[in-house]
């Protein structure tokens, strides 16, 4: 039987007592709180009654009596995982925390030596990082790191990836993220404006002026207009999106006061408009009246039936003058990608240019497996991967321009589909 040590408060025998059991699991659920997950009291009262009944027969018992409580997506395992193993001393990933602290040198590993442990779960395990302590004599000894190679903390920011940015780098990315205006081209539309050395001869103008005392001195000009195109953005916030959500939705927020004629909506199990939510200025409002408006949150997917509701509903209100569409999804179907090639094919031939957005595209051998990602593929213009600061400026980048950039990747993929 392995020994189950408590974090907190060391116990003197083999197995702590009944009371500093219980204490010890309060204070692995406040580590979890902290780390991210939606733990109460009422998890925590029945993670003890579990425990009770269960009793300590292995480790591998307890890690499952507890993961049955305090566990309720899949989205929440590792966090769970990474802190049990640490707070009730796991000795390799301990030594696996003490290294984090040393220069980090780009040699590659094996992929479990790669996986690190989260940021959250760093800041939920030192509560007391950064404060002031109250007794010098207790300050741990300083330890100095050789920043001869490192490069500096807001380049990190730039390429570190959502999920694995500790609660203050969050707060700096969604600053970072209010600031990002979206310069997209502006396109010649059918109506025309005035303008002094134009093309055409505004006649109504012309004769206007020929109706003054001076009479025609010349004739009015006109011009085409041009504007940015209508933007609409289709953002999923399925369970499997959720790490990313709130970045999103703060990117959706920046770029709909930026600009006008920017058009949002979030699906899941259903489509929600939430375009007059996000045009409020402060974000915090608009991120209240967002969430009160959207009753699918971290729910299932169904790609298709809201891409078919798009279509028929706002489609035609929203798509006009060339309009740019970014997709924000991972692809993940859970209708088994029913009709979802034929709304893809419908959304790409109303809009001039259809992106898709997937943050899975961050790991370099990602391929289109699911079905959701084949019926998909062959209808999208560009595929670009969305997790950090700098894919959001690769993409405000994109759209800075009417070119489409060529991706062999997309090419050689949108090919073998279609010989399927």
């Amino acid at each position: 039987m392995d020994a189950l040590p408590p974090a907190a408060e060391p116990a003197r025998g083999d197995r702590p007592a009944g009371d500093k059991l219980a204490s010890n699991i309060v204070h692995f659920a406040r580590t979890l709180r902290t780390a991210g997950l939606r733990v109460g009291p009422g998890q925590v009262l029945r993670a003890i009654e579990a425990v009770e009944a269960a009793g300590l027969k292995s480790r591998e018992d307890f890690y499952w009596t507890l993961h049955s409580v305090f566990v309720n997506r899949r989205d929440q395992r590792e966090i769970f995982d990474q802190a049990f193993h640490v707070y009730w001393r796991n000795p390799r990933l301990l030594e696996k925390m003490m290294e984090m602290l040393l220069p980090q040198i780009g040699v590659p590993a094996d992929q479990d030596k790669r996986k690190q442990l989260s940021r959250r779960l760093q800041e939920a395990l030192q509560p007391g990082q950064g404060e002031a302590p109250e007794d010098k004599e207790s300050e741990p000894p300083e330890v100095e790191v050789e920043a001869t190679f490192t490069v500096s903390d807001r380049e990190v920011l730039q390429h570190r990836d959502f999920e694995q940015m500790s609660q203050s780098e969050i707060d700096e990315a969604l600053r970072a993220i209010s600031r990002l205006r979206l310069p997209v081209p502006e396109r010649r539309t059918r109506r025309y404006q005035p303008a002094r050395r134009g093309a055409r001869v505004d006649f109504r103008a012309s004769l206007r002026r020929a109706l003054r005392p001076e009479g025609l001195i010349e004739l009015r000009k006109r011009e085409p207009r041009r504007r940015p195109p209508p933007l609409v953005v289709l953002c999923d916030i399925s369970g499997s999106m959720a790490r990313y959500t709130r970045m999103f939705l703060h990117f959706m927020h920046a770029i709909t006061n930026d600009r006008d004629r920017v058009f949002c909506f979030t699906f899941g199990t259903r489509l929600s408009n939430v375009t007059r939510a996000l045009r409020n200025r402060d974000v915090d409002i608009a991120l209240q009246k967002a969430s009160a408006q959207v009753e699918d949150w971290s729910g299932g997917t169904r790609i298709g039936l809201a891409l078919h509701e798009f279509n028929n509903r706002w489609s035609r209100r929203v798509l006009g003058q060339g309009a740019v569409v970014l997709l924000i999804t991972d692809g993940l179907d859970r209708e088994g990608a029913a009709g979802l090639a034929e709304e893809m094919e419908r959304l790409h031939k109303s809009c001039s240019r259809l992106i898709w957005l997937n943050p899975l595209l961050r790991y370099g051998a990602y391929e289109p497996k699911s079905q959701g990602n084949k019926a998909m593929l062959p209808h999208v213009d560009e595929f670009r991967p969305v997790h950090n600061l700098e894919s959001l400026a690769g993409l405000i980048a994109a759209l800075d321009t009417n070119i489409h950039t060529a991706d062999k990747r997309l090419t050689g993929w949108q090919t073998e589909l279609r010989k399927e």
